[in-house]
Parts: C-alpha cells; sequence; structure tokens
C-alpha cells in the first residue's frame, strides 16, 4: 500500500493568545492587583531578602529532588552555585504570584502556561554562557561539540519539522522491535485494519479483548519491545487480543467524521465476534481512544446493542474534558484556541501530527523541550534511544472532521456534564453504558488529570473498579510488571469527590497490569483450545502483522 506522507513541515512554537485574549488576561490580572496592591511587593521583598542571603553564602535555596538541569557538581559551588540560587529563588516568587492571583478557569491555565514558559526558558542551563557543564564539555572537545550540535540543530530544521529530536530513531523499525508480537491483519476498512494476535498459550479465553488506541498517536504504545509490550503480556496470560490501527489519513480523507469512525470501529468489532465465535468483545479504550470507545458503547446502547460487549477499560482517558482546564492544556483550549485550530485544519485537510506533538512537548518544556536543547544542540550529543519516545516521535495526523468533532467535543462538553451527545444514528447517553468497568489514571499525568479521569466511574452506567497509578500519562499505560518502581493505589468505595476516593484508598506495590489481568480473568469466560489460524473463513489474514496502516 502506498503511504500517505505529508512533506516536512516547519513546527511553530505553541500559537500565542489573541491580542483580545491577551487584553482580557492582563485586565483580569490587574483587577486582581488592583484589589490587593501589595501582593507583588511581598514577592519583590521576599526575593530580595533571599538574594542578600545568596550574595552573604547562607541561603538554603537548592534543586528539587529529581531536577536534572543541575545535578551536575559543577552547578553546586561558586558563581554558577550562586546564579541557580537565584533563578530558583526567583521562579519560586513568580510562581507564588500567579498562584496568589486567583485567577480561575482558562485564565487560571494561560497564567500557568505563560508563566511556566518564561521561566523555565530562562533556566541558567539552557544558556551556553552560563552552563558550567557546556562550557568544560566546549574546553575538553576543543569546540568539536558545538559543531555537532549546530549540526544537529540543521537536521533538525530540515528534517524534523523544525521540532527538536528526542530520541535515536535509527535505533528502532516498526514490525521489528517495536509493534512486533505476531499477528495479523484480519479486517481492513477506510478508516482502520484489524490486527490478531497469535496465541502464546495452549488454552485461550473465550471472549476476545479489542484495543482502541487514540487517534493522535499510532497503535503499538501498547506493543513496544517485548519487555514493554502489554499485548505481549496479555496474550501470553490467554487473551485473545485484536488491535485497532487507525488509519494514518492525509488530506484526501478530511471529510473523516466521528461518525465514520465509529462505523468502523463496530465493523472491526463484529470481524472479532465473526472470528472467534463470541457473543461479546471486550473493549479497552486509550485517551482519545477511550473516549471514542465510550461513545461507541453509548450508540450501541441507544441502539439496542449493548449486549455485544461484555467488559470496558479505559486507561487515562476524560470523559469530562473540562479537567483539562486544570492543566497547562487549558492554554490551548479557549475558544479563541480552539477556532485557530479548527481554521488551520480546515485549510489543511489534516490537522498534522507535528503540531500536537508540539502542544503535548510545550505541556512540560523542562523534560521535554529544554531536556533536549541542552543536549542535543549545547553538548552535541545524540538521543538516547528509548522505544516509548521513539513511538511518540512517530507521529500521525487527524482527518479534519473529526479534529473538528473533537473540538466540539471539547467546546460542549456534553458528556462531562451529564448530558446527551448526538449522533447522526443515535443519541449517546453514557448513564445507559450499563457494563462493568476497569478505569485507569495516573497521578502525575500532565495531560488528562486523574481526578478529572475518575469522573468517569460515576458517568457510566455500570460498576466500575477505579486505579490511581503513581506515575505520568505514559508511564501509565507502559508499566510492565518487574520494572522500575511501580506502584497504584484501589479503594472499595465510589464516592463523587474523587479526593474522598484517595483518603480511602490503599497503595499496592507493583504493576496495576497484574491487577487488570486478574480482574478481567474472572470476566472473559471460559478457557478453550487456542486458534491454530488466523481469522476465519470470512475474515482470512491479509498479511502479517503490524500490517500497512501503521507505517504511512
Amino acid at each position: 500500500m502506498a503511504k500517505s506522507k505529508a512533506p516536512p513541515r516547519r513546527a511553530r512554537l505553541p500559537s500565542p493568545p489573541s491580542r483580545s485574549e491577551l487584553l482580557r488576561l492582563a485586565l483580569v490580572i490587574l483587577g486582581r492587583l488592583r484589589g490587593n496592591p501589595g501582593l507583588p511587593i511581598r514577592h519583590i521583598a521576599a526575593f530580595a531578602k533571599e538574594f542578600l542571603r545568596i550574595l552573604r553564602g547562607k541561603s538554603a535555596v537548592a534543586p528539587a529532588a529529581g531536577d536534572k538541569r543541575f545535578a551536575d557538581a559543577a552547578w553546586s559551588s561558586g558563581l554558577s552555585g550562586a546564579l541557580v540560587q537565584v533563578y530558583l529563588a526567583a521562579s519560586q516568587e513568580a510562581y507564588a504570584l500567579v498562584k496568589e492571583l486567583e485567577l480561575e478557569g482558562r485564565d487560571a491555565s494561560a497564567a500557568r502556561f505563560l508563566s511556566t514558559m518564561l521561566v523555565e526558558a530562562l533556566a541558567p542551563s539552557n544558556n551556553p554562557l552560563t552552563n558550567p557543564v557546556v562550557l568544560k564539555h566546549v574546553r575538553e572537545t576543543r569546540g568539536k561539540s558545538l559543531i555537532r550540535g549546530f549540526q544537529h540543530f540543521l537536521s533538525d530544521r530540515l528534517d524534523n519539522a523544525g521540532m527538536i529530536s528526542m530520541v535515536d530513531r535509527t535505533a528502532f523499525e516498526v514490525g521489528r522491535n517495536v509493534a512486533a508480537t505476531p499477528g495479523d491483519v484480519v479486517f481492513r476498512n477506510e478508516v482502520l485494519e484489524l490486527l490478531q494476535y497469535k496465541p502464546q498459550s495452549a488454552e485461550v479465553f473465550e471472549i476476545p479483548l479489542m484495543i482502541v488506541p487514540p487517534q493522535i498517536n499510532k497503535y503499538y504504545v501498547l506493543d513496544l519491545s517485548p519487555g514493554n509490550s502489554f499485548v505481549n503480556y496479555a496474550v501470553k496470560q490467554g487473551f485473545q487480543v485484536f488491535m485497532v490501527s487507525w488509519r494514518n489519513p492525509g488530506p484526501e480523507l478530511a471529510h473523516l467524521s466521528l461518525d465514520h469512525y465509529l462505523r468502523a470501529l463496530q465493523e472491526a468489532h463484529e470481524a472479532a465476534m465473526e472470528i472467534t465465535g463470541a457473543k461479546k468483545v471486550s473493549f479497552k479504550g486509550l485517551c482519545a481512544g477511550g473516549l471514542t470507545s465510550a461513545v461507541a458503547l453509548g450508540r450501541y446502547a441507544d441502539q439496542g446493542k449493548l449486549d455485544t460487549v461484555n467488559t470496558l477499560t479505559l486507561n487515562v482517558t476524560l470523559l469530562d474534558i473540562s479537567g483539562m482546564e486544570k492543566t497547562n492544556m487549558g492554554y490551548f483550549l479557549t475558544p479563541d484556541g480552539l477556532a485557530k485550530s479548527r481554521k488551520r485544519s480546515e485549510k489543511e485537510g489534516v490537522l498534522y501530527g507535528y503540531e500536537m506533538a508540539k502542544m503535548f512537548a510545550w505541556l512540560r518544556p523542562n523534560d521535554l523541550v529544554w531536556n533536549y536543547w541542552v543536549n542535543n544542540y549545547l553538548m552535541g550529543q545524540k538521543p538516547a534511544a528509548f522505544d516509548v519516545l521513539y513511538w511518540n516521535s512517530d507521529s500521525t495526523r487527524l482527518p479534519a472532521a473529526l479534529h473538528h468533532d473533537f473540538c466540539d467535543m471539547v467546546a460542549k462538553n456534553e458528556l462531562g456534564n451529564g448530558e446527551t451527545y448526538q449522533l447522526p444514528d443515535a443519541t449517546v447517553d453514557l448513564s445507559k453504558v450499563d457494563i462493568e468497568s476497569f478505569v485507569v489514571a495516573g497521578r502525575t499525568d500532565h495531560i488528562t488529570p486523574w481526578d478529572a479521569c475518575y469522573k468517569s466511574v460515576n458517568l457510566l452506567g455500570g460498576p466500575s473498579q477505579f486505579v490511581l497509578v503513581n506515575s505520568g500519562h505514559i508511564q501509565t499505560l507502559v508499566c510492565p510488571p518487574g520494572k522500575g518502581k511501580a506502584s497504584y493505589q484501589t479503594a472499595d468505595v465510589l464516592p463523587e469527590d474523587p479526593h474522598e476516593w484517595l483518603a480511602a484508598s490503599k497503595a499496592t506495590t507493583g504493576s496495576w497490569w497484574e491487577l487488570w489481568i486478574k480482574w478481567a480473568s474472572e470476566r472473559h469466560g471460559k478457557k478453550k483450545p487456542a486458534p491454530k489460524t488466523p481469522g476465519s473463513e470470512r475474515y482470512p489474514s491479509i498479511g502479517a502483522a503490524p500490517g500497512d496502516y501503521v507505517r504511512a
């Protein structure tokens, strides 16, 4: 199949607010300061006192645990050490000032995001003239590190849409050491391919699992290198696993809307039932794929087809999208920001993947921007080879119609408000999705806040299990047993308030994957002999996994 790759384009910084939006925010801030004129004076005075302590060598200001910017010993003494303390003291007062403004909603998000962008950009680690580690490396390499850094900069500008490379892409290949769990493509339509994974046990559960990844990423975040692959892990535990691999659309598919995706998903669901002989399929949705799955099941409920669904697992999924306003994501979700984004995708026919990657990177600028700025450009070093980062850099596109539908869902948040969502052929009411669900969130997730994910348990109609993992967005998904310091929290109650749930929860050391396996094993029917061949007479194998769509 021919690839539908678009020519590389130049990524920009996140779109700034319009002049009217900035003026409105400035007036709101001035209004708060007028009501509390002593607020900036207090923070300026606090910084001045700390500055004097730094000059006298008596300051206790130090980088937070885990702050890698200043971990090298070269930052710990002399002028460099004092410079770090001045920067940290100023940062502390700046963030405190923004917090004490007590802004609300999108104003709080915009102020928080813009202050974070400014403060973290001004870190002395980002400047080659004030970074002692960089200066030392320049001397040791006799300037060659700067030459290599400039070469990396030019390469990114020409070949990486202007974005900073986060990973050594030469170390990975789809189908070889990522997305490599054996399987077959058993169904294909205009929107998706359906992969059926080869059994790795003598017996399998009779009810299959169908995984629905987000449309804004390729599916193999759950099938990374074998040790990090949820798919491989679940198959070895006896589950019949099917994976949706969304097509990476070009502008010629701009018309594909959420309705098209739901109908395509229904066709894949029916194929999985026919192939396995099962009367039900369990859904597992990730992020936007979880939202799509929930809407699909709401559609089924309205059409009397929910009896074909066994259970629903939601991973880092927001059904109440208003929760993103509490994060830096809220900066992008203003009416002005959504209108700009819609206008851009309408003009291009698609929302390009690098635009989304750029947005997510600037939500965590220290980790996902400035870290690589220093490593790649100032130090002249190659980025490391991590399978998760390789997947993250393998961006996709959204068709304009689907992007518009998502923007409307964000703007109106009908599902999160407990209202109905209207589709061309159904009225979606999440309270009618009366099946068991397993909801997973990450405690430090910067994209889908855990307390907003929690609301799903009270929006869906059936009984739920909520699991809170001690990690961020991607680390919550990729949580193999026996690796790292994973833990999760659970509780026997599901109050309306997520923080009441947290107070009642208990922590368990280990991977939540193991808990899910136990939960799912009790709900996926009896064991039966594993199928010897993929597909069926009606849906024969089209080719080996990972298929064609993932390579486009």
